[in-house]
């Protein structure tokens, strides 16, 4: 069980790239959670990717040298959702539909993924506590800087436009 949570139901075992891999399969998923129940419930979605993730990452890690092994994704499907969050959320206060807002889904995987390979500032603070916290803080903090890019692209892009 821990090993389908921590895998994001073993897309993590895709080469090359597990951590892009598991970022682009967080995208659909985040289809479905927002059909089901709009944006609050990819919210639920963050924390429960968070916690059950953290779970699973302990287990997987139990006894191993390697705190963080390439194929543990349920951080990258974490953060890409908390980077997601502002086109969710922009999407259902103006009644459109979530794809109308590709460019926005564009933005937040990239800088997700940008943030997350850099390790920037406190990105690779998370990332050198080299425990499943660590595992999953860094990629929370990749997800809330791609948030806020996502939300200053979208300013500058209807800044533009008025």
């Amino acid at each position: 069980m821990t090993n389908l949570i921590a895998t994001f139901f073993y897309i993590g075992h895709l080469r090359p790239a597990p951590g892009t891999w598991g970022s682009f399969a967080a995208l659909p998923a985040a289809m479905v959670l927002y059909a089901l129940g709009g944006p609050w419930l990819v919210v639920i979605g963050v924390f429960a990717s968070y916690g059950l993730g953290l779970w699973a990452t302990i287990e997987e890690t139990r006894g191993k040298v390697n705190h963080d092994p390439s194929e543990i994704v349920i951080d990258e499907v974490c953060g890409q959702w908390i980077a997601l969050l502002p086109v969710l959320f922009g999407a259902a206060k103006n009644g459109v539909a979530i794809l109308d807002l590709w460019p926005g889904w564009i933005a937040a995987f990239v800088l997700f993924r940008l943030f997350d390979i850099t390790k920037l500032g406190p990105i690779g603070w998370a990332d050198r506590k080299d425990n499943a916290t660590g595992v999953m803080l860094d990629d929370v903090i990749a997800g809330v800087f791609a948030a806020i890019g996502v939300m200053f692209l979208a300013a500058l892009y209807h800044v533009a436009l008025v």
